[in-house]
């Protein structure tokens, strides 16, 4: 089978130790792609080393909302020469997240909608995190959206997507996907079950967010890629379909998304 982990941190510390093992298990199981989005400008340099240190690791690079405290107005300058010199997939991990306190929301969207404009001159697509703040978030998707030239508009995936099924529908309309892992594994999880068993496939994305966001049968310890199996065990049982067929069509979703080279050219 062949699956893309299209949201994994496997430049994250918890794996400098073994992280050429967690590469082979994901590798064993048919994850031969894995898109590996920044969280700070300090990370950049890491997680290009990373993705260069092994085929089908592909890099993005942004600023994320819950690491406001390291970020710096100027690190939106210098992203858009990163992005130049190193010409990544996507533009991402960015966004709003109103569930953690103390971050400030004025000063997330400054830089969200930097990132957004910087998606809209480029081209590129977005990996966006929209924690308690999907409205907001496809408020500011229309808003900068609304500023790009003729013909081209913003797209990419909203992650561990958890919103309403009409938050969803109006992502699929401005050119978004969602993003599907551990958390729908668990039972608990109605919302998001009902979700990933009636939408279509087509706005899907199968994800980790390793090392965390752990399924259900590895509550509470390390997550990794490997473990991408369980959330497309878990999707076909809920939409009764052949884990192959589900396979199939999120991986040509992220490689259309991201551009991805099949996985036969690695």
């Amino acid at each position: 089978m062949d699956l893309v982990d299209s949201h994994c941190h496997l430049d994250a510390a918890e794996f400098d130790a073994d992280r050429e093992q967690v590469i082979e298990r994901a590798r064993a199981i048919g994850v031969h792609r894995q898109v590996v989005p920044a969280v700070t400008a300090a990370s950049w340099p890491k997680l290009r080393e990373v993705c260069a240190s092994a085929p089908g690791l592909y890099p993005a690079y942004g600023l994320h909302p819950t690491f406001l405290a390291e970020h710096r107005p100027e690190h939106l300058d210098e992203l858009r020469g990163w992005i130049e010199r190193e010409r990544p997939l996507a533009i991402g991990e960015c966004g709003l997240d109103f569930f953690v306190e103390g971050l400030d929301p004025q000063v997330q969207a400054d830089y969200f909608d930097g990132q957004l404009r910087l998606a809209r001159d480029t081209g590129l697509p977005l990996i966006v995190h929209a924690r308690r703040a999907v409205d907001a978030v496809i408020a500011a998707i229309r808003r900068i959206g609304a500023t790009a030239a003729a013909g081209t508009k913003l797209r990419g995936v909203v992650h561990s997507f958890s919103g309403s099924p009409e938050q969803a529908r109006q992502l699929w309309q401005l050119g978004f996907l969602v993003g599907l892992g551990g958390p729908l594994t668990y039972d608990r999880a109605q919302r998001l079950r009902r979700l990933a068993a009636e939408m279509p496939l087509e706005f899907l994305l199968l994800e980790t967010d390793a090392p965390d966001q752990p399924d259900a049968g590895i509550r509470g310890q390390r997550n990794e890629p490997a473990r991408l199996h369980r959330v497309l065990e878990t999707v076909a049982l809920l939409r009764d379909q052949d884990p192959a067929e589900i396979a199939a069509i999120t991986s040509a979703n992220a490689a259309r998304l991201f551009a991805l080279p099949p996985a036969s050219a690695l």
